[in-house]
C-alpha cells in the first residue's frame, strides 16, 4: 500500500469481510436468543446487515475495485469468541447477557471501521462512498443502542437474578 486510497480499498475489504461473516453469524445468536426483544433486534439487525452488504458493493464501485475481501481477524476472533461464550452458558437469562455483550463487541468493532472510511473518503475525494458509509455508521450505531436498551430494560437484571 502507498497511498491513502490504497489503505481505504484494504479496510473496505476488511470490513467487507466482517459483514459477511456477521450475516453467518447473526442467524446462530437469534436462535439462541431467548427474549423476543433480543431477537427482534438481531433480526432487523441482520436485515440491515443484508443492505450494507449491499452498499459496500456500491463503494467498491466508486474506487473502481471489483467487490473483494481481506480476511478479518478481529472480526474472526470477536465471533469466535462469542461462539465459545454462548456454548458455555446454560442459563438462557445469562445466555442473553452474553449474547448482547458479543454483539455489542462487533458493533463497537464496526463503529470504528466506518468512521475511519468516512474519514478517509473525505480526505481522498468519494464523498458519494462517504455518503453511504455514512449511512452504515448510523445503523450500526443504533443497533449498539438497541442493545443496551434491551440489556438495561430486563435482560441484565434477569441475568443477575
Amino acid at each position: 500500500m502507498k497511498t491513502l486510497k490504497d489503505l481505504f480499498v484494504h479496510t473496505l475489504q476488511d470490513v467487507y469481510y466482517a459483514e459477511q461473516r456477521i450475516m453467518e453469524s447473526l442467524p446462530m445468536m437469534i436462535e439462541k436468543a431467548e427474549t423476543n426483544e433480543l431477537r427482534n433486534v438481531l433480526n432487523a439487525h441482520l436485515a440491515e446487515t443484508e443492505k450494507q452488504i449491499q452498499r459496500l458493493d456500491e463503494v467498491f464501485e466508486f474506487v473502481d475495485e471489483a467487490p473483494s475481501t481481506e480476511e478479518c481477524e478481529a472480526v474472526d476472533g470477536l465471533l469466535e469468541e462469542a461462539e465459545e461464550v454462548m456454548s458455555e452458558i446454560d442459563d438462557k437469562s445469562v445466555l442473553d447477557a452474553g449474547i448482547i455483550a458479543a454483539g455489542q463487541a462487533v458493533e463497537h468493532y464496526e463503529i470504528a471501521r466506518y468512521g475511519t472510511l468516512i474519514a478517509w473518503a473525505d480526505q481522498i475525494g468519494l464523498s458519494q462512498a462517504k455518503g453511504l458509509l455514512e449511512q452504515t455508521l448510523e445503523e450500526e450505531k443504533r443497533a449498539d443502542k438497541l442493545l443496551t436498551e434491551v440489556a438495561l430494560q430486563n435482560v441484565n437484571r434477569q441475568a443477575a437474578e
